[in-house]
């Protein structure tokens, strides 16, 4: 029984449904924690490899020891446009997450969600209000710096052919800088252990990595980028996607 309920949403299948909780009555073994887990399986990510903001929700599943049902996205094709996929992100963008009759998208959104729903501890995202905030602040500002001057610096050049714009460049430099004051003698981006500010701040310095920019002279992030690295669950499946990336440079 166990085993169905793991592959399946027993939820929609009302004959499976009444089986399963049959078998609650009668089975010891059973009980809501292998329940809850069953349904792990029902949330859909639509995403692309290559896309940072994805690979920073995917990482956020893992270190969560959460299952997500990928589903690709072909934004070239235009599936981003279909009716079916409007009505669950009508601004069609990816990340974008299903969970039963729920969706979300923007992917920092996305990681705080899955945190505070499936989190057996809150050491990704502290209640602790201060705690939070300074969390929230390095999430916003990879949002709206760092990983904006990526994408104001190298998308023109990726998917308009444009010439690089050096002034687009100082603005990378900034952010970096701006990085490298927040990681003064820290370990972590936000406190003392991993949250899920190094996880979307990871995805995107990774992303700047094989894209060709050199941090070396930023030795704050370059030190916090090799730590983190090592301690964050899923940078294996990361780094495959920033390879995928990386096409588009060759």
């Amino acid at each position: 029984m166990k085993e169905i309920e793991n592959i399946i949403h027993i939820e929609i299948w009302d004959p499976l449904h009444m089986y399963c909780a049959w078998c609650k009555k009668v089975k010891y073994t059973y009980n809501e924690a292998s329940r809850t887990a069953c349904t792990f399986l029902t949330m859909d990510l639509y995403y692309l490899p290559g896309s940072a903001p994805c690979r920073s929700v995917i990482m956020t599943a893992k270190a969560l020891g959460l299952q997500l049902n990928k589903k690709l996205l072909n934004l070239m094709a235009g599936e981003q446009m279909k009716p079916e996929f409007l009505k669950l992100n009508p601004q069609h963008t990816i990340p974008t997450l299903v969970d039963g009759d729920f969706s979300i998208w923007e992917s920092r959104a996305i990681m705080v969600y899955l945190v505070e729903k499936y989190g057996k501890t809150d050491s990704l995202f502290p209640k602790c209000p201060k705690k939070r905030a300074i969390i929230n602040q390095r999430l916003y500002f990879d949002m709206g710096t760092l990983y904006k001057s990526f994408a104001d610096y190298y998308y023109p050049q990726i998917f308009s052919k444009a010439p690089a714009d050096p002034e687009m460049h100082k603005k990378i430099e900034t952010a970096f800088d701006f990085l490298n004051t927040f990681l003064e003698g820290q370990q972590y981006a936000a406190g003392d252990t991993l949250t899920v500010a190094d996880i979307a701040l990871l995805a995107t310095v990774s992303t700047f990595e094989v894209a060709g920019f050199d941090f070396s002279k930023y030795p704050n992030v370059a030190k916090w980028y090799a730590n983190a690295k090592t301690v964050t669950p899923g940078f294996d499946e990361n780094w495959q996607g920033c390879l995928e990336f990386k096409k588009f440079f060759n």
